[in-house]
């Protein structure tokens, strides 16, 4: 845990809809969806993915630029919720799923193999979400071709 100032401050604004303040910026506002909330922002189901996916494409990037720095591509992430009931009806996250998606082709890479193997031990969120939450996560190239499913 940080000692001082929480990472997120959130403020009720009316029923499910809640302003996220991280720092000094308000930057989202949460709300449930329909009938619950109006959906004027992320579901806490959506900020999950958004922070697993988030933190699994920086561990990526992390990983890619070791040993490709002269990499120049975006990458980008996709991230989603699988929502159900539990054993006694609540409503659950029953899973997690991403998809990494690489700019280049996978002959591209230098030491692709061992980026592959190696990255998601180092995403801090994924890897803890997932002690509790099943996580899929695939890994794509720019032609579509799937490099890793976990």
């Amino acid at each position: 845990m940080e000692a001082g100032r929480p990472a997120v401050l959130l403020t009720q604004e009316e029923g499910f809809c809640f302003s996220l303040r991280f720092g000094d910026e308000v930057v989202w506002t949460g709300d449930e969806s329909p009938p619950l909330g109006a959906g004027r922002g992320p579901t806490p189901a959506q900020l999950l993915a958004a922070a697993v996916a988030n933190c699994m494409v920086d561990a990526l990037y992390f990983a890619l630029h070791k040993f490709n720095p002269d990499s120049q591509g975006k990458l980008a992430a996709e991230g989603w919720t699988e929502i159900g009931r539990n054993t006694v009806g609540r409503l659950r996250v029953l899973g997690l799923r991403v998809v990494l998606k690489l700019p280049y082709e996978a002959r591209e890479y230098r030491h692709l193999e061992r980026i592959l193997m190696q990255f998601e031990e180092f995403c801090t969120v994924g890897r803890s979400v997932a002690q509790g939450i099943p996580l899929q996560v695939q890994v794509m190239d720019a032609i579509g071709q799937v490099l890793k499913e976990s």
